[in-house]
């Protein structure tokens, strides 16, 4: 982030040592990211207390590195009414062209957002910190974590504030989305098991005196790769690495250099001039091996990096987002039992690893050498070419809407899959399921007598031929389901998920 101003703690801020006068935030998220606002945001929209805090100074940076928004994400926004909002501020493609000889035709995907979304990374971060302000979600700019200690009741977040000065938070979790570099998850203690996987890569945001023939326009060629996005601002990102001059993140970058690799990958510079932004830095695959210790969690790339290929690193973390905000919600309501928080590493950790492995093996196919290697991605891109199962797997890794969590053995076999954008009697899933709402999909009329208030939306199939029941998370995955569902099974199920 850029620019200035910091938010002044509330009265419960506090030197370490000292009372702590009056109430403290249940929840404390770390890193204003896109990651930790739509964390914050949801906790918030369920009327938990928030506080999220970042050692920069305030203002949304407009120099940011990921830029394509893949469909699952897409929907988590429409859920919270912020989709068509995003997608006004980009342009969209149907195509992704990989290795020359592949191309996965987004279009096909079963979804309301069957495309990628090209929009600068910033867009995504102004959008939610627009929601978690209207949320109530409190700001703390410019204090930087510097430890933290945790009980059975809680954690004390020890930071430095904007004059130097110690100050420390108690809540009752805290959530490092603090980027690869986390305070948080080097303050419990957890290690970054990884590599590099390129070892210097560049970034560049300039203008064009051509545009190019599409949105997004890849290319490599033995020693070069570069990749033009438009942001349909005027503005285009470029990325790309030569392997003839791989160098230490720090090293000077200038136009003439992303000029060059531009060319040689793609046969032209489209007159490139005007950058506002030049940047080096290296690719790692890391996952922490836990996602919990105790009272604190890891989300986004505190808790996992990817090299860029497919572009699923912001996209992953915004879904870690979705599935520990509303856990976390309802814990601290006492609405369900703590247990619950241990099911957020045991969903999300094996989709940190799938992503992991995906967009490794993109990136060592497209930058493979070695002739026995080429021969093998060209195999996969012949036969990913010509086998619709193989297209439809790829599709739905790389588009997030694939991802399934474990269900509990005797589960019906629809618990713990994504739920898509179905019609209802009253409108659609997405709009059922905003602020944080479960939602109930009935053949039948249900009353549940308004118990449960503004946390369940209770709906039925627009479809008459439905006939089973579905209790939807507020992430979108079925939490229960049944096939022949009674009102006391219902009520039975009711109690278990939605409290």
């Amino acid at each position: 982030m850029s620019g200035t101003g910091t938010n002044s703690p509330r009265p419960d801020s506090t030197r370490p040592g000292s009372e702590r006068p009056g109430p403290t935030p249940p929840v404390i998220v770390v890193g204003s990211g896109p990651t930790g606002l739509l964390l914050a945001g949801d906790v918030a929209a369920a009327g938990v207390p928030v506080t999220l805090v970042e050692k920069r100074p305030h203002g949304i940076s407009n120099l940011s590195r990921a830029f394509g928004v893949h469909a699952r994400t897409l929907e988590q926004l429409d859920a919270r009414g912020l989709a068509d909002r995003l997608l006004a501020t980009g342009t969209t493609i149907t195509e992704l062209r990989l290795f020359r000889r592949l191309t996965l035709d987004l279009g096909t995907l079963p979804s309301r957002f069957p495309f990628l979304l090209i929009t600068p990374q910033y867009e995504v971060e102004r959008l939610l910190e627009e929601r978690a302000r209207a949320l109530g979600v409190e700001f703390l700019f410019e204090h930087e974590v510097v430890g933290l200690r945790q009980d059975g009741a809680g954690v004390d977040l020890d930071m430095r504030g904007p004059d130097g000065a110690a100050v420390t938070r108690r809540a009752a979790y805290v959530v490092g989305a603090d980027g690869h570099r986390s305070a948080v998850r080097r303050a419990v203690g957890l290690p970054f098991p990884g590599v590099s996987v390129i070892t210097s890569l560049f970034l560049a945001d300039v203008r064009l005196a051509e545009r190019p023939g599409s949105v997004l326009t890849v290319n490599g060629t033995g020693d070069s790769f570069a990749m033009i996005a438009a942001f349909g601002d005027g503005w285009y990102r470029v990325m790309g690495w030569n392997r003839r001059h791989e160098v230490p993140d720090d090293a000077p970058l200038d136009l003439d250099e992303v000029k060059e690799v531009t060319r040689r990958a793609l046969g032209t510079d489209y007159g490139m001039h005007d950058a506002r932004w030049l940047s080096r830095f290296h690719s790692d695959e890391r996952q922490a091996p836990e996602y919990r210790v105790g009272r604190v969690f890891l989300a986004g790339d505190a808790a996992h990096v990817h090299s860029p290929a497919g572009g699923q690193g912001m996209n992953t973390g915004l879904q870690d987002a979705a599935n520990l905000g509303w856990k976390l919600a309802a814990v601290v309501d006492g609405r369900v039992p703590e247990g619950l928080l241990d099911t957020y590493q045991a969903e999300r950790h094996p989709v940190g690893r799938a992503v992991l492995r995906s967009s490794g093996g993109l990136v060592r196919l497209a930058r493979a050498r070695h002739p026995a290697v080429r021969a093998v991605r060209a195999l996969v891109s012949a036969f990913v070419n010509v086998s619709r199962p193989a297209r439809t797997r790829a599709l739905a890794q790389i588009s997030g809407i694939g991802h399934a969590y474990a269900a509990p053995r005797g589960a019906h076999r629809l618990v713990g899959t994504r739920v898509p954008d179905v019609a209802l009697e009253g409108g659609r899933l997405h709009e059922a399921l905003r602020g944080g709402r479960f939602a109930l999909i009935t053949p039948q009329p249900y009353d549940d007598g308004g118990a449960r208030g503004q946390r369940l939306a209770v709906e039925r199939w627009a479809s008459g031929a439905r006939r089973t029941t579905v209790l939807v998370r507020p992430d979108g995955y079925v939490a229960w389901a049944s096939d022949s569902a009674g009102p006391a099974e219902i009520e039975t199920a009711l109690a278990a998920h939605v409290g």
